[in-house]
């Protein structure tokens, strides 16, 4: 990784979650509380600032999930969330995972593309996933988000 100033840490307790960023992936505060409960909740920070989340749950003993990961707006675009997928397979390796899991919606450009771009590879489909866990319509790029994209990485030792 490139020489940065961001530092990644797990979060001490609840009081410091910043549940301002979660919602930026994920707008069910319902749904982070219980991905919460039993994921690590990783704060991204410049300096001070908080500017980015990740929250890893494993799936089970092979497979750790990334259930959120959100960069603050006005830190979008400099590399922090490559930084931070980094970090969470640097974790998953130390942990003994062997695969990375993470989904995004089908209208998440963006992250789609990200994902694939530092070697998570598109596993399958969970259809109408947003229609049926939100109960309000999610709209990303003039396109409703309605299926989740499963996606995976394998990490090598």
């Amino acid at each position: 990784m490139k020489d940065s100033r961001l530092h990644i840490a797990p979060t001490k307790d609840n009081s410091d979650i910043p549940f301002d960023l979660l919602e930026l992936a994920d707008p069910s505060r319902v749904r982070i509380n219980e991905y919460l409960k039993t994921g690590t909740c990783y704060l991204a920070k410049v300096d001070s600032k908080v500017i980015g989340v990740l929250v890893l749950h494993p799936i089970d003993s092979t497979s750790l999930e990334i259930k959120n990961i959100a960069i603050d707006e006005s830190e979008q675009g400099k590399g922090y969330g490559k930084e931070l997928l980094g970090y969470s397979e640097l974790v998953g390796r130390e942990l003994g995972f062997e695969k990375l899991v993470i989904g995004t919606g089908n209208s998440s450009i963006g992250q789609l593309a990200l994902y694939q771009k530092v070697g998570f590879e598109m596993s399958r489909i969970e259809k109408d996933f947003f229609i049926n866990n939100y109960p309000e319509p999610i709209v990303e790029n003039g396109i409703q988000c309605k299926h989740m994209i499963i996606l995976e990485k394998v990490l090598r030792k």
